[in-house]
């Protein structure tokens, strides 16, 4: 890049050219500055040289007091003829304060010479000339105070020498109080003047600064405020997906080299845009083929449910049909053979123990088709512990258990007989499952309050906590991952319950006082509503 196209390029910057503004208006500011600076300290200077001037006459006024009282005391001494001593010290007296206030009025019109150095030789001269009166005046004092002091009681004499002091004296001291007086009042006018210079000064410098920030605005600021306009109504097309921009890049600014930008992102935002539109067709027509595929699916599934269920119900049909055969046969032997009496009760036994088990599947066909069938009635619980006994001793023969039942009371239950005798039966072979290093098994049933509890417990190793609020979930499973059981079990068991009005809980570990052994123990407890005699 050549210099020429370089400095045309700093030109163009809005860097460049808001710099330059600021600069410009920076160097008025700091001129204004300065002209005040050094106007408020020639101010300063003259208002300090008046307060001076304005001193210097107040010790003039005192001065010509203290010479009035010098000469009423004078006079009254040699009038009334006192003794020299007694004059002497009266006039020294009154001499001392006047040579104090002569003495401040010199070093007063020292200090005054010294600054007057920068106000020119003219300003030097007129004080100089007060020194030389205020010397003069001195020279007079020193006179009169040597005539007035001497051993002599001459009255025409001393009084020669006070009017002689009194003729020359006077004239000077008018004549240090006049040019005093003239000298304050050119200091005031040179600050009235002064004044007025910097009062002009101040408008020709307003008058400038005016029109710069008039030109700054309306050469540079403006026009940067309506392009910035141009670039938020296209940041706001974009925020509506109107990517439809057209942004005039004419200028190599910032502002211009952004209009560039915002124009090549509408231009990439409006091709995605058109990618995403026909990825969304691609796809609206791919959930609508999955969906096809899911509803098949779905239908096939029915289809393939219906079909298990009527393998179920065929299945219990066909077993119940030669079922009930074997117990007529074994009836009829029974009733006419005396002798196979004892083979005839084991096949009708197990001829019943095949009955209730093909109903207990089609209650779980039922109940897994979400028709849950209950015949509530007034149940028999000594009954249906031994029919609980009956089907599940033999487990507990080959598992080395040993089942323990309490002498069941006699307690008014409503329920299902059937359900009722599948979960109990379901909770004693989880306790086989997982609590045979225990050895014992504990059946029991009591009457709480308006409910009757019917309780299993092993001498397990008990459920931990985190798993006791999941166990009643469908497929949830305690203990090592390939334990069986506690799965769609006591979730079939607390259906069955709750259907009934009922509640199932589990206790783990139990208290030491109701555990059957060391072990942590487990105990699943049934509740049932008492029923109304």
């Amino acid at each position: 890049m050549t210099r020429a196209r370089i400095k045309t390029s700093v030109s163009n910057s809005l860097k460049f050219r808001l710099g330059t503004g600021a600069a410009l208006l920076g160097a008025v500011t700091l001129l204004t500055a300065v002209i005040l600076s050094i106007g408020m300290a020639r101010v300063a200077d003259r208002l300090d040289a008046s307060l001076a001037s304005d001193t210097r006459l107040a010790r003039y006024s005192v001065l010509s007091i203290q010479v009035s009282t010098f000469l009423v005391i004078a006079t009254e001494a040699i009038q009334t003829g006192l003794p020299t001593n007694i004059r002497t010290d009266r006039i020294l007296s009154v001499m001392d304060q006047i040579q104090r206030t002569f003495g401040q009025l010199q070093d007063d019109v020292k200090k005054a010479a010294t600054q007057a150095r920068a106000l020119g030789i003219d300003e030097q001269s007129r004080y100089a000339t007060q020194s030389l009166g205020l010397a003069r005046m001195e020279a007079q004092m020193q006179s009169v105070k040597l005539g007035l002091l001497e051993d002599t009681t001459d009255q025409t004499r001393l009084r020669a020498h006070l009017d002689i002091f009194s003729t020359g004296f006077d004239p000077l001291l008018h004549q240090a109080v006049h040019t005093e007086r003239l000298f304050r009042n050119k200091i005031l006018d040179g600050i009235k003047q002064l004044r007025q210079r910097l009062a002009q000064s101040a408008l020709a410098i307003s008058g400038l600064t005016v029109v710069m920030v008039a030109g700054f605005y309306l050469i540079l600021i403006h026009p940067l405020f309506q392009r910035l306009n141009g670039l938020r109504a296209a940041a706001q097309k974009i925020g509506k997906e109107d990517f439809s921009i057209a942004l005039p890049t004419t200028s190599k600014d910032e502002i211009g080299q952004l209009y560039f930008e915002t124009n090549r992102m509408a231009a990439t935002l409006a091709a995605r845009q058109a990618e995403v539109q026909a990825e969304w067709s691609r796809l609206n027509e791919t959930i609508a083929q999955r969906t096809k595929e899911l509803r098949d699916a779905n239908i096939s599934l029915e289809n393939v449910d219906e079909n298990r269920r009527r393998f179920f119900a065929d299945v219990s049909h066909e077993l119940r049909t030669p079922l009930t055969v074997i117990l007529m046969e074994a009836q009829i032997g029974r009733m006419g053979s005396p002798d196979s009496e004892a083979s005839f009760v084991t096949i009708e036994a197990s001829a019943k123990r095949l009955n209730r088990r093909i109903d207990d599947l089609l209650r779980v066909a039922r109940c897994d088709s979400g028709q849950l069938a209950l015949e509530k009635m007034h149940l028999d619980l000594a009954q249906i512990a031994a029919d609980v006994t009956d089907e599940i001793q033999c487990e507990i023969d080959t598992a080395g258990m040993t089942m323990t039942t309490e002498q069941l009371p006699t307690l008014p239950v409503c329920g299902d007989p059937n359900w009722l005798r599948q979960v109990l039966v379901s909770l004693i072979r989880n306790a086989i499952r997982h609590a045979r290093e225990g050895h014992i098994v504990h059946f029991s049933a009591e009457q709480i309050d308006d409910t009757i509890e019917l309780t299993v417990t092993d001498n397990g190793p008990g459920i931990a906590a985190e798993d006791q609020i999941l166990i009643f979930g469908r497929f949830a499973q305690s203990g090592p991952a390939n334990a069986q059981g506690f799965g769609i079990g006591l979730a079939l068991a607390r259906w069955v319950i709750e259907a009934q009005d009922g509640t199932i809980t589990a206790t783990s570990p139990l208290p030491r006082d109701t555990a059957l052994g060391d072990a942590p123990g487990t105990q699943i407890s049934v509740r049932l509503p008492r029923a109304s005699r």
